[in-house]
């Protein structure tokens, strides 16, 4: 596999964003759905990537920066077909390994909480995070799960 800055004009990456967003609005209660959508994503505070396996687009993610040492993950996905292959987690470290060579020393998201969204949180638990409080400009919402990352404690790259 590998990953690549996204390139929002090929309209097979903008297919899968449309459909992670339209999948997340429908798995989460009205107004607690917070993906990024194509104008978020080209914000200059964003980077975002896509995974492929050869001519296969298996996913897409990003990392927002909300202060020199704190981002936010945002907009990871991994198109169904590619599901159990280690997509979301070699895009899951490639962001890690940014946000840290970048000089974060920590790492949020925020996720749904519903029974959909258990696969992302077994895979963002597997890889360090902890449920923390919300964080940025996000408040304590039931729909919404919060993890985080302590970049500092993790071995040298």
């Amino acid at each position: 596999m590998r990953i690549i800055d996204a390139d929002w004009d090929d309209p097979r990456v903008i297919a899968l964003l449309h459909m992670h967003l339209s999948r997340a609005r429908a798995e989460t209660a009205p107004g607690s759905a917070h993906a990024l959508d194509l104008s978020g994503l080209r914000s200059p505070d964003v980077r975002a990537w896509t995974i492929w396996e050869g001519d296969a687009l298996a996913g897409t993610g990003a990392l927002k920066w909300l202060t020199p040492d704190h981002g936010e993950i945002k907009s990871m996905h991994t198109a169904e077909a590619m599901r159990g292959r280690g997509a979301g987690s070699a895009m899951l470290r490639h962001i890690i390994a940014t946000a840290r060579a970048s000089g974060m020393t920590r790492l949020s998201l925020e996720t749904g909480s519903w029974e959909y969204f258990r696969p992302a949180h077994a895979l963002y638990l597997k890889h360090g995070f902890t449920d923390c409080p919300p964080f940025a400009n996000y408040t304590a919402d039931p729909n919404s799960r919060f993890l985080s990352l302590d970049l500092r404690a993790m071995d040298a790259p």
